[in-house]
């Protein structure tokens, strides 16, 4: 079932969260999102090819697939862009994703696919028009890819903000928004471990809060898990995120020994 968290009658943005039988086929759920503006889309981060063929069904009901302009990959991960393939072959698509990893991704694609197709985003980031919005892409360096991007859209003032805020959870569950720090912290357990492993340090979860407390964001959503919703949610996700050991701050020698 898809879940409109924006829509005006001319502005759609939508998340996919339920396209995968995480429980059958041992794959992490994901979700997927769908960006119309004014008859012109932009999928964020559509995933591999466990989900495509689901999403292409999903994405009609809200534009034909001639209509969908861009695609915008957080990161690398196979379950960010790997049926990018795909997407590059059935539609006209460009592919926006950090400069980084725009000569590692066309690995996912048959010879020559992706040619001319790959913009490469600056570390800084950069404004891309989609008639009637801009999709920003945000810095998210090391959160945890080494270029790591998040997509806010300026209309619907929606974060999406690929694995930061991920929790682990079933897809039934992330139907509700979290709107208050009593549910926010009920639902810390399901994303302390993730973003202990995969985010890189506590040094970048500072600076990235320190970016988003200045914009103005009415929604957070993450590539998993459930998403939140209003200032008191997000602010008490940045309050804890900022004070994160994680990564590298919880490894020691231990962790790099030689047990041959």
């Amino acid at each position: 079932m898809a879940i409109e968290l924006f829509n005006d009658g001319k502005h759609i943005c939508v998340m996919f969260n339920d396209l995968l039988d995480d429980t059958a086929d041992h794959a992490v759920q994901a979700n997927q999102f769908l960006v119309v503006s004014e008859g012109e889309g932009a999928l964020i981060d559509p995933s591999g090819n466990l989900t495509y063929n689901a999403l292409l069904v999903s994405l009609h009901k809200y534009l034909p697939k001639k209509d969908l302009k861009y695609l915008f990959a957080s990161h690398q991960d196979p379950d960010i862009i790997g049926a990018l393939d795909k997407w590059l072959m059935g539609t006209n698509c460009d592919l926006y994703v950090s400069k980084l990893w725009s000569r590692f991704v066309p690995h996912f694609c048959n010879l020559n696919r992706a040619e001319g197709r790959i913009v490469g985003i600056p570390d800084e980031g950069m404004p891309v028009r989609l008639r009637d919005t801009i999709i920003h892409a945000v810095p998210a360096h090391f959160l945890h890819a080494e270029g790591n991007f998040q997509f806010y859209d300026s209309k619907s003032k929606i974060l999406f903000s690929g694995d930061v805020g991920a929790s682990m959870v079933d897809a039934h569950d992330i139907e509700t928004a979290i709107t208050t720090r009593a549910q926010f912290l009920d639902h810390v357990h399901t994303m302390s471990g993730f973003h202990k492993r995969y985010m890189v340090s506590n040094k970048v979860c500072r600076l990235w809060a320190n970016m988003v407390r200045k914009m103005d964001v009415d929604m957070l959503v993450p590539q998993h898990g459930r998403y939140f919703q209003g200032r008191e949610a997000i602010t008490a996700f940045l309050d804890w995120i900022e004070n994160l050991q994680c990564g590298i701050d919880l490894f020691t020698q231990e962790h790099y020994r030689f047990r041959g």
